[in-house]
């Protein structure tokens, strides 16, 4: 059991040295990262979870909560490699599952989008880039490589490779480049009756206009 913490240990500071720029040295990061704090905390409640001695696990995750800003439920599946950079506010949901090489900015939820049994919470597989702020909510799967825009609001499944931005999020790139909306955007009623509204007053000003001219 030591000696797989300490290799899985290795991978989150490797991790953490490969993304972040800032960092320089492994021990530095093993000292004062928040995020691989929370990722060795969450590694030893997953473990009291599987035990079976839940309120233990329970208690030691909102320890490090308390401790690193970083709330992840102990029965989320993290695989080692993980890189959660500053992590303040973020979320990691019962059922969620990150795979190596994924990285987490602050601020991001993994969640649920109800009281819903079974899995509810996302997938999250190799290499996948969560940018701050972003909430990905639902038991789907976020495709290999895929790259969510900030504060994105992700409802559905995200292909491979894809970026989506927005709220809800839509794809926008794939493989680095663009592509077009498969479905258009539904228009906005609130927008088109201020575009009526704009163009019924540009109508009545050039009628005065016209009238001052006549006088």
């Amino acid at each position: 059991m030591g000696i797989i913490f300490f290799k899985r240990l290795r991978k989150d500071i490797a991790a953490a040295k490969r993304n972040d720029p800032a960092a320089r040295s492994k021990f530095e990061i093993w000292l004062t990262y928040s995020g691989v704090h929370a990722l060795s905390w969450h590694r030893w409640a997953n473990r009291l979870y599987r035990m079976h001695l839940k309120l233990l696990a329970r208690m030691t995750s909102q320890w490090a909560k308390f401790t690193t800003g970083i709330e992840i439920h102990p029965a989320a599946k993290i695989a080692a490699g993980v890189f959660i950079d500053h992590g303040a506010g973020v979320v990691i949901g019962e059922t969620a599952e990150i795979e190596e090489g994924v990285v987490i900015y602050q601020g991001v939820t993994l969640g649920g989008t109800g009281k819903e049994k079974g899995k509810r919470h996302p997938t999250i597989k190799r290499n996948v880039t969560i940018s701050c702020g972003a909430k990905v909510l639902g038991g789907f799967t976020v495709g290999e490589g895929a790259k969510i825009g900030a504060g994105a609001v992700v409802l559905s499944e995200v292909p491979p490779y894809a970026t989506v931005v927005g709220v809800p999020a839509r794809v926008v790139r794939i493989n680095g480049e663009k592509v077009q909306d498969l479905l258009p955007e539904k228009e906005d009623p609130i927008v088109k009756e201020l575009c009526s509204l704009r163009e019924r007053v540009f109508a009545l000003e050039e009628k005065l206009e016209k009238r001052d001219e006549d006088r």
